[in-house]
């Protein structure tokens, strides 16, 4: 699911600031990135069984390179995703996603959004 008009879309900023201010709101970089795109993660537990939340962060360089640290990244629209176990996570208009925890993920994006403005470039 999208989390639309978050004020992260869009967002331009350096890849070493980028990592910092996400570590320190609990989103991990993903082992999937490479020389243009960054995908950061914040995993939810859920008391449902086989089930993990996680509030996706992608974006990609617009110049330099994410391996050299050297990158300046745009940032895209923040998504809510449904892990099943073994599967893989689901982030399709489908899913069905608890009230709480859409508020929840909108609380905590509106935080990184805060640390966001003061390093855009």
């Amino acid at each position: 699911m999208r989390i639309d008009n978050t004020g992260i879309e869009d967002s331009i900023v350096d890849v070493k600031p980028l990592d910092h201010l996400l570590g320190k709101h609990a989103f991990i970089r993903g082992g999937q990135w490479d020389y243009e795109r960054v995908t950061y993660d914040y995993r939810i537990d859920s008391k449902e069984k086989n089930v993990t939340y996680y509030i996706r962060i992608q974006g990609y360089a617009i110049e330099g390179d994410v391996d050299r640290g050297n990158a300046v990244i745009k940032l895209a629209t923040p998504l809510l995703g449904k892990h099943y176990y073994p599967h893989g996570v689901e982030y399709g208009e489908g899913e069905n996603f608890p009230k709480n925890l859409v508020e929840r993920a909108s609380k905590i994006l509106a935080g990184v959004k805060e640390e966001i403005e003061q390093y855009k470039k």
